[in-house]
């Protein structure tokens, strides 16, 4: 594998959804790319997103990993947030000299010397960049995953828990894309689980 001298930017997404995998990316810039408009994820529209993230695609070395739901069950989402960083990390075909970490924490296990920076993705067009490239993947998965759990309203909220995902969840029940351990869902399974024991 080829090293570099460049960083490289990484980011997750999809940490506080009720539904799906959470999502990373890594992201190393090529010199001559035009950062004027890659900012923080959450602050561009989803239209503006997939331009972008098409744009930085092409313009970059990059990489996604992801973990999944039954992982993010096992391991808990922090755990999980960080194997999806791990994974992104290793799937890069050069090996940076240096990876930003958005947040407090840096990945396990690889062999690339990480530094935690919070707000990274505010502060730091690399982590921005991967923010963006992570949310299209994410979005993307959670828009096709919609298409056989068309009652979620994935396609719009992408797995967090809105009210009306909150109100399908009550109506349609727990799926196998739903994480069990987080509160909402959690307390749904009790629930039903004390009826089953009183009835």
């Amino acid at each position: 594998m080829i090293k570099t001298s460049k960083i490289a930017g990484v980011d997750e997404v999809g940490r506080g959804c009720l539904a799906g995998p959470v999502f990373s990316a890594a992201v190393i810039l090529n010199k001559n790319i035009n950062t004027k408009d890659i900012k923080d994820s959450k602050k561009i529209s989803f239209k503006r997103r997939i331009i972008l993230s098409k744009y930085i695609k092409k313009n970059s070395i990059f990489a996604v990993g992801s973990a999944s739901v039954e992982e993010i069950n096992k391991l808990n989402i922090l755990n999980a947030s960080l194997l999806s960083m791990q994974r992104a990390l290793r799937k890069l075909k050069v090996i940076p000299s240096m990876a930003y970490i958005d947040g407090p924490f840096t990945p396990k296990n690889v062999k690339i010397k990480c530094k935690a920076i919070i707000k990274g993705d505010e502060k730091i067009k690399c982590i921005a960049a991967a923010s963006i490239v992570a949310k299209v993947a994410r979005d993307l998965f959670m828009i096709k995953l919609a298409e056989k759990h068309p009652e979620y309203d994935w396609n719009k909220n992408f797995g967090y828990g809105t009210a009306y995902h909150l109100r399908a969840l009550i109506k349609s029940g727990i799926t196998q894309h739903h994480r069990k351990k987080f509160a909402p869902v959690h307390n749904m399974l009790m629930a039903a689980k004390r009826e089953t024991q009183f009835s």
